[in-house]
């Protein structure tokens, strides 16, 4: 039977596993995460002592095969565990975003078969965290100008560079790294942050992303062995193909985060009282809760369709593009409207409406800003670019 949550019972179009994959991190996500968080948000810390239990729980890499140490789950329960995390905080499935799609991902994708073993099932457990150094302080959207650089030197390379807006770059034991060469080819290293020459001071000044750790990463002259460049790693391809990946992650994470402000405001407005009457009987707040609720239901049929086609190999980047887009506007708007419902209230740390909004005006920003990602569509729809 569907609910207001589930409103075309997208629950029958998921096999047991799936949903016990979602009902286990849910429970995570309300036992752990839930209790503290607004107090990590406000302190700008993120629960370290819980990676240890994230990684029993399956949730790093856990689209990835078990001779890696990972949980092998579908495409569709790795996105129904984003949406779970992100319902706790986008901050936290930032983290476990990261790991998996940006850091595991490409390891498992573009690596060879030691650097799989080496790295892989580490990083499952949680006992070793990962970063994802792409962006830059002059190139976020446009990767292909980067200026990270790196110099063979026969069986070694020299990087030298800075990175910027990187999440989990600070408490990283490895970053994954992206940098040019002499002839212009970028190149994918993993790069052992305690390597001399490699520092990565955290930002502070956020106003978003609070309970997640933000970092700078500087190289000056680091050196990384040739064993840890990634050799199926050829181009800028390569890096946009880890983004599709996280992007993935994040069109059903947004859906989590609208879930929390919708259900918030539901239940809110069926118990505050004004003008000796619920405020959830008047017209203009029923006319709120009926286009948040309409727009979550697209959002999350869209995110249903979306893992159906990436679980039998057919998804496209565009396809990731248009969820990602829609899904995060989406989950903003809803968390606006739900300020709206709850009046000063809203504003709160009380209620988790503002620390979501502000969340995500960051997830519309990273892994494409909603511009990037109209262009996309626009180039998919006409056949013409028009980044430039």
């Amino acid at each position: 039977m569907s609910s207001i949550y589930d409103y075309f019972n997208t629950e029958t179009f998921f096999t047991e596993e799936e949903r016990m994959a979602r009902d286990a991190v849910r429970d995570f996500v309300g036992a752990k995460i839930l209790p503290n968080i607004e107090a990590h948000f406000e302190n700008r810390t993120f629960p370290h002592e819980l990676t240890p239990e994230l990684g029993a729980l399956g949730v790093f890499g856990s689209n990835l095969p078990e001779k890696y140490g990972c949980a092998a789950m579908s495409n569709t329960a790795y996105g129904l565990i984003m949406q779970e995390l992100e319902r706790g905080d986008s901050g936290l499935r930032s983290f476990v975003s990261v790991q998996g799609a940006l850091v595991m991902y490409p390891i498992f994708a573009y690596g060879n078969e030691d650097q799989r073993q080496r790295w892989l099932p580490g990083l499952a457990q949680g006992s070793l965290v990962g970063a994802f150094g792409l962006t830059e302080p002059d190139f976020g959207s446009n990767p292909a100008g980067m200026k990270t650089h790196a110099v063979q030197n026969g069986d070694s390379w020299t990087l030298n560079g800075a990175k910027m807006w990187i999440t989990n770059g600070s408490v990283a034991d490895i970053a994954l790294v992206w940098a040019k060469d002499d002839e212009g080819k970028i190149h994918g290293f993993i790069v052992d942050t305690k390597s001399p020459g490699f520092s990565a001071p955290e930002m502070k000044r956020k106003m978003s992303l609070r309970a997640s750790v933000t970092s700078e990463l500087v190289l000056q002259d680091v050196v990384v062995p040739e064993t840890d460049r990634l050799p199926e790693a050829k181009g800028l391809k390569a890096a946009l193909g880890c983004l599709t990946q996280a992007r993935y992650g994040i069109a059903w994470g947004a859906v989590g985060a609208a879930l929390a402000c919708f259900e918030t405001a539901v239940e809110y407005s069926k118990t505050r009282i004004q003008f000796d009457r619920p405020i959830g009987g008047f017209q203009l707040v029923q006319a709120k809760l009926a286009e948040m609720h309409t727009e979550i239901a697209k959002a999350q049929l869209l995110a249903l369709r979306l893992g159906q086609l990436k679980d039998r190999g057919e998804v496209t980047f565009g396809q990731v593009s248009m969820a990602k887009r829609n899904n995060v506007a989406m989950a903003l708007d809803v968390a606006r409207s739900a300020r709206e419902i709850l009046g000063a209230n809203g504003i709160s740390t009380e209620y988790p409406i503002m620390r979501h909004m502000t969340n995500l005006e960051s997830v519309k920003t990273y892994e494409g800003t909603h511009d990037i990602h109209t262009l996309i569509l626009g180039q998919e729809i006409t056949g013409i670019p028009a980044f430039t």
